[in-house]
């Protein structure tokens, strides 16, 4: 990762221009040479109205830094072609929600002569609509000393709060954090409309971090609670707690005074 000086000599290839690949377009183009990779179609008018060139995955491959933003499903068959044409020195980091079974993907089947950083930014189009500086990023080294560059430029050039940590703890704060938003946002989406007139200010703000996830992709929301090893165990947990509650309220109903013969 260079200064600003020298990034524009360095190639970025994204890998997967969906949503976040296009984010990161925005942002990293005054840093990098940026070619994209993405098998759908019609992503043509996107790309040129970003300047960013979409290529074959072969060539992306063999930039300086690799962005994988693919989705998980395909992430492993993915990370397979990238490591037949990736070249010596590169630098190559996920963007993706869950960071254990990425982890070990790129790992076991990346080449030993790259960097390997796992990284999840902790937003998404909709909560950087207003920018992304002051927003937060995990990073987890895999491979490689590049990781301390890499932290850096997102510090100084991109002005991001950085979190150093291992796929392991991502994933178990990750489970909670982002596992619980998503899963609220979906049963209370189930529930609407929901009001808007007669509102307080914690319901709005509620409101809010629905409006941020709801239109996340399908593959976004399916990765954080099927790909994360500990969120099952946090969404039992919920749902098990919220019948609990659930339990003595309706206990309580049934021997509240208010609810007896004659009151």
């Amino acid at each position: 990762m260079n200064n600003n000086s020298r990034s524009q000599n360095t190639s970025l290839g994204i890998v997967g221009f969906g949503a976040f690949g296009q984010l990161a377009a925005r942002h990293l183009g005054q840093h990098f040479k940026v070619s994209a990779y993405d098998p759908s179609p019609g992503l043509a008018s996107v790309a040129k109205q970003l300047g960013v060139p979409l290529a074959s995955l072969r060539s992306v491959s063999q930039a300086d830094v690799i962005l994988i933003a693919a989705p998980v499903s395909s992430f492993e068959q993915v990370v397979s072609e990238i490591a037949i044409a990736c070249k010596p020195g590169a630098l190559i980091v996920d963007v993706g929600s869950v960071k254990v079974g990425p982890a070990e993907i790129m790992r076991r089947l990346l080449p030993k002569h790259v960097d390997i950083i796992a990284t999840h930014p902790l937003f998404g189009p909709q909560s950087a609509i207003n920018g992304i500086e002051g927003l937060k990023i995990a990073i987890c080294p895999i491979q490689g000393k590049q990781h301390v560059r890499l932290a850096a430029f997102l510090r100084n050039a991109l002005g991001l709060t950085v979190i150093m940590t291992t796929p392991e703890d991502h994933d178990r704060e990750a489970a909670v954090v982002q596992g619980l938003t998503h899963l609220i946002a979906k049963v209370l989406l189930r529930m609407g409309p929901l009001p808007t007139r007669m509102t307080t200010k914690s319901f709005d703000l509620l409101s809010e971090a629905i409006s941020m996830v709801q239109h996340d992709a399908p593959e976004v929301f399916e990765a954080i609670e099927k790909a994360n090893p500990y969120a099952g165990v946090v969404r039992r947990r919920f749902f098990d707690l919220a019948t609990s509650m659930s339990v003595e309220l309706e206990s309580a109903l049934r021997t509240s005074p208010h609810n007896k013969t004659g009151q």
